[in-house]
């Protein structure tokens, strides 16, 4: 499978036309360069509270309702695109309602034009204390026709049991939309996929938004680039590294991800990381405190 992450800048947009256009030839663009599976970021869809002006943009509630306004024809472009191309696309995460709650979502397109989606699990600090965003529905593993696919939005990715659910499920690769205002918040995000890949002998694919979005306060600043990661074991390369853009540099980061390779390193690769997880749960009850 031919994946393609995204660096992906957070622009104005006058009219819906603009959106469109933007989506469709980052979309084309990918497919042209032989991507089968294509990851935009966590909260790239906060563009689309420019639609609405400058006033509800600019206020975090605001934007909140601006984008789940145009959420749904955003789903209906995503998913033409699906069918138009043949590819899976993971759209733009977007914050939406869901009852009395706002969360975090991912949507999820097959070539059919299919949607599913994986919310956002574990919420930063902003997402609680500034902007109300709560932590929405179940992990899900989406079972693809080149395998077994789970999402960690940006900062579930930092946490190990969620992938280990994940992996428990049958996942083989994890995508990982994000959005960071800071390198430190980009660095967590991608030793976490690093780790991620690691510990789960799994492929990781980070996305990111990159720039500046001085009109919308949730995004105003974007660090980051695309990255694929794997783990540094046979037939992988020694740096855990599959490909990676430049940072804050716009533009899809291509990698050929192999799940029979997967398959291969959890069976017989230099440590087995995945086989042997479960030997530390007798041995983490409690540590003991050694005098010294």
């Amino acid at each position: 499978m031919k994946v393609a992450t995204a660096a992906y800048p957070i622009d104005w947009h006058n009219n819906w036309a603009s959106y469109a256009d933007k989506v469709t030839r980052w979309v084309h663009d990918a497919a042209e360069n032989g991507a089968q599976m294509m990851v935009f970021p966590e909260y790239g869809a906060m563009e689309l509270a420019s639609l609405a002006g400058a006033e509800q943009a600019g206020d975090l509630a605001g934007s909140i309702r601006a984008v789940s306004d145009r959420v749904a024809e955003a789903d209906v472009l995503h998913a033409q695109l699906a069918k138009d191309t043949g590819a899976y696309i993971l759209a733009a995460s977007a914050p939406v309602p869901e009852g009395d709650l706002v969360v975090n979502r991912a949507r999820f397109f097959n070539p059919a034009g299919q949607m599913d989606w994986q919310d956002k699990q574990i919420m930063t600090r902003f997402e609680r204390e500034d902007w109300s965003i709560t932590g929405g529905g179940p992990l899900k593993v989406f079972d693809t026709r080149f395998g077994k696919i789970g999402i960690l939005i940006c900062y579930d990715s930092e946490f190990p049991l969620l992938a280990r659910a994940l992996v428990d499920a049958g996942c083989e690769a994890i995508l990982v939309p994000s959005a960071t205002e800071a390198l430190a918040g980009y660095s967590r995000v991608r030793i976490g996929a690093m780790a991620r890949a690691l510990e789960c002998q799994c492929v990781t694919v980070m996305a990111s938004n990159v720039g500046e979005a001085p009109w919308c306060e949730a995004v105003d600043l974007n660090v980051g680039r695309g990255g694929v990661f794997c783990p540094p074991d046979k037939g992988f390369d020694a740096t855990g590294v599959l490909a990676e853009g430049v940072l804050n540099q716009p533009g899809w980061t291509y990698a050929e991800v192999d799940f029979d390779q997967i398959a291969e390193v959890r069976k017989n690769g230099a440590v087995l990381n995945l086989s042997h997880w479960d030997e530390q749960l007798p041995r983490v009850s409690a540590a003991e405190i050694a005098p010294f």
